[in-house]
């Protein structure tokens, strides 16, 4: 069977970034069995020939309605699928799905029927906002980082930009390449509502968040700059509890240096 990607160059660019990047999670240790969701917008990818095709599953209610999806279109990790077979084969760990007009369901045009991740609520949420606000950002990437995640462990990290500037200051390229931080989010049912919620307005301040106990959530113009910075934040996290292991407490970067950094590159105070 014919891929929905044969002959389309730029759409198959896309998907296979997020190849790349979920052998990426996978090499890192980020994404144990079926750990972690990548979810990208397509619709501007779309041509005439696609809008046409007809549906190869049932139409599937998302369980919220999102008014700015109308129409849209979405390559989205399988659930129950793993990042590195997503990675060797991303059609048949992913699939292509359409927003129906009622806005609060989907259908599945490509290229297999692969039910999308668990989160989708989540991550459609997300995009719906994204649209909403006139974002650049295509992309959204949920993963496990090891390092983060044992940070999350810590109450005393957990108060807001706690963790933020203690990342920023491990390395000046952190606050270069993540200018607005790290949003932290309580403890919340993974999958549940009430995560999504959480997200979407830690979102507003933020381009990556930490989900106490449980992992990261980032958006992204693709799925290599969602990466990116979810892995810059992770170096500064390695260098912070491998300086604990060797028995100090990193000084990090002053305020006055980080405030040097924000003028040189002209970043967010």
């Amino acid at each position: 069977m014919k891929s929905i990607l044969e002959g389309r160059p730029a759409l198959k660019q896309e998907v296979d970034k997020v190849a790349e990047v979920a052998g990426y999670l996978w090499q890192n240790g980020w994404a144990e069995r079926n750990g972690g969701n990548i979810t990208i917008n397509i619709t501007e990818l779309v041509d005439d020939d696609i809008r046409k095709l007809s549906p190869i599953g049932p139409v599937t209610p998302i369980g919220v309605t999102l008014p700015h999806l109308r129409g849209g279109y979405f390559y989205c990790k399988g659930t129950n699928k793993r990042m590195r077979d997503l990675a060797r084969k991303p059609m048949e760990n992913g699939s292509i799905i359409r927003i129906l007009d009622d806005c609060a369901s989907y259908e599945i045009i490509a290229d297999n029927v692969v039910k999308p991740t668990s989160e989708l609520p989540s991550h459609l949420m997300v995009h719906n906002r994204l649209i909403e606000t006139g974002s650049p950002y295509r992309a959204t990437v949920h993963t496990h980082p090891i390092e983060l995640i044992a940070m999350s462990h810590n109450r005393r990290y957990m108060g807001k930009d706690v963790l933020t500037n203690i990342l920023w200051s491990m390395i000046p390229e952190t606050k270069a390449f993540c200018p607005l931080g790290l949003g932290i989010i309580p403890y919340e049912l993974p999958g549940s509502v009430q995560l999504a919620e959480a997200t979407l307005r830690e979102l507003e301040e933020y381009d990556v968040v930490l989900w106490e106990k449980h992992g990261v959530f980032a958006k992204g113009l693709d799925a290599m700059d969602a990466f990116d910075q979810i892995d810059v934040l992770s170096k500064s996290a390695k260098i912070y509890i491998n300086s604990k292991c060797m028995g100090f407490e990193p000084d990090g970067m002053s305020q006055e240096q980080l405030k040097e950094m924000s003028v040189a590159f002209n970043l967010p105070k």
